[in-house]
């Protein structure tokens, strides 16, 4: 057993198939032995060939197969990567691998010179007629005396909590063959006494940006021997803001030998990170997320308002074929609104967003993985790292902030070669960000209706530009409502009730049917039902009957 099981312990139970997506099944539906032939052909270690068979891999995934000879190295050194796949498709092996493999060689050597050192100070005693010194005995990392800072080989470094977890459990299983290789993870929200302990003789360090460089200011962690790092999501690294810390940490990090990139999409800022980190990188691109996930069904649904969307939701979710399901939402007030709905109404449904404490984010994933709960309410932050191949389909209830999330989120089911199925709800007033998605898919969304809750609006005709000063830019229309300037029967605020039916979603109220003569409920029109004529020269002050 390897000293890498202490570390398992601390971390959220993940399945695997976030790093390998192929695996022999027995007609019975028990693991059958798994041949790892292809694997062994990659050159790798032979503890690291015993893991991959014991979860039951078989054929590395074309990610895998370009990356890991590349990403070993050879004679004259080793190679800067910049590796761009499609979500699920194994990228998470690609780097852990090769990164192990190598820690593993060099264990061996450096156990090799420490073995010919104690023979040679052995024979030197005996020739001296002394006896043979003894071996030192490990000390208790855990004991303060005995503390000093870390000092890993390795680093991974991932944009959010949960995918860090992730790959690092991910790690500590393809490292159980590999005596007194440590494998440890750093993340916001933990115990630091927990996570120090754990880091002592690590050589491996998964971690999120912030927390790594809390420890190293504090001296409880030394970044001067890393000689791999691996930046997993360089993309949504930068989105969250640790553009500086990834700047600080590649300076730390300056004597490194590989630095690899890995992310699904690579933008031009991606690349010019990239410019100034790495070493003529060489770019590996298997699969771009404009590429069609073969086996996701994507559908979209038009809605009226929030509360049509809401109805809509709960249709879906009473689907007897739903295993798990994960519900995106916009803000983190809407996903504990929703949440909360949810239970109310019944289902087995529990919020996850970044305000939460690291314990509970921990338990809720935990009881995800485990099938306590069946619908997981998340924001982006759910949107990379999680894989529980249990999820057949995920809802886009609040669309993404940005169109290449859409692609992480979807991505979140057909884990493992399964199918998926992700549905979008969308307002009229949100085409705009569906254009942009379908954009950067480069695919259009199948846009479907469910009897008897279709909706009642119907996207605006395109308007031919106008000339002059006052004619909206590209020829749409400036009124973003539908159905009249005050909005028809569009409710901007988007919780009223949907006038559509029974379908009430989860706790529909009445509203007020929209008057015909398309006065707002609350207030009269100026007399004479015209507007109040303002006369205005551009080159002077306002007329005094204006003032």
């Amino acid at each position: 057993m390897t000293d890498s099981f202490e570390d398992r312990a601390a971390l959220p139970m993940a399945a695997h198939d976030n790093a390998f997506v192929d695996s022999a099944v027995s007609p019975v539906g028990e693991a059958a032995p798994a041949d790892v032939s292809a694997f062994a052909a990659l050159g790798l270690a032979e503890p690291l060939l015993r893991a991959v068979a014991d979860l039951g891999f078989t054929q590395p995934t074309a990610v895998q197969q370009q990356a890991v000879p590349m990403a070993m190295g050879d004679i004259s050194g080793f190679n800067d990567l910049m590796v761009s796949s499609q979500t699920g498709s194994g990228k998470t092996a690609a780097f852990l691998l090769p990164v192990l493999h190598t820690l593993i060689r060099q264990q061996e050597a450096n156990e090799a010179a420490e073995r010919a050192e104690r023979e040679r100070l052995a024979a030197e005693a005996i020739a001296r007629g002394e006896p043979a010194p003894k071996k030192a005995r490990r000390k208790d990392p855990t004991n303060p005396r005995h503390f000093k800072p870390a000092e890993p080989g390795a680093l991974v470094l991932c944009p959010t909590r949960e995918l860090a977890q992730q790959v690092a459990h991910d790690a500590i299983e393809l490292v159980k063959h590999c005596r007194g290789l440590r494998v440890a993870n750093v993340v916001g929200g933990m115990p630091y006494a927990l996570q120090l302990a754990k880091l002592q003789n690590a050589n491996l360090v998964v971690a999120t940006p912030g927390r790594l460089l809390d420890l190293q200011r504090s001296m409880q962690l030394k970044l001067d021997k890393v000689r791999f790092l691996v930046v997993d999501e360089a993309d949504r690294m930068l989105d969250l803001g640790f553009a500086d810390d990834l700047a600080d940490i590649h300076g730390l990090t300056a004597q490194r030998q590989q630095t690899m990139m890995f992310s699904a999409t690579f933008a031009p800022r991606i690349q010019q990170l990239a410019l100034r980190v790495m070493r003529e990188p060489k770019r590996i691109q298997i699969a771009t997320p404009h590429e069609k996930h073969q086996n996701i069904r994507q559908v979209l649904f038009w809605a009226d308002n929030a509360q049509h969307k809401r109805a809509l939701l709960d249709h879906w979710l009473r689907d007897a074929s739903i295993e798990q399901a994960i519900v995106f939402a916009s803000t983190q007030i809407e996903c504990d609104g929703l949440a909360n709905d949810l239970q109310q109404a019944g289902f087995s449904a529990v919020a996850l967003h970044g305000a939460l404490s690291q314990g509970l984010r921990n338990r809720r994933l935990m009881a995800l993985r485990q099938g306590q709960v069946q619908i997981l309410v998340a924001t982006d932050v759910a949107a990379r790292g999680i894989d529980v191949p249990a999820i057949t389909h995920v809802f886009n209830f609040g669309l993404p902030m940005k169109a290449e999330d859409y692609t992480h989120r979807i991505g979140r089911t057909g884990r493992a070669g399964r199918d998926g199925l992700a549905v979008t709800f969308a307002e009229f007033r949100d085409r705009r960000r569906i254009q942009d998605i379908e954009h950067f898919t480069r695919q259009p969304f199948n846009a479907e209706v469910i009897p008897g809750m279709e909706p009642r609006e119907r996207l605006p005709e395109p308007r031919k530009p106008a000339f002059g000063r006052g004619a909206p830019r590209g020829g749409e229309p400036r009124n973003r409502g539908f159905g009249g300037p005050r909005g028809g029967q569009h409710d901007r605020a988007g919780f009223g009730a949907w006038q559509g039916g029974d379908h009430g979603g989860f706790g529909s109220q009445a509203r007020p049917a929209p008057r015909a003569d398309g006065a707002r409920a609350g207030g009269a029109r100026p007399a004479g039902g015209g507007k109040v004529f303002v006369p205005f020269d551009a080159k002077r002050r306002p007329h005094k009957a204006s003032r």
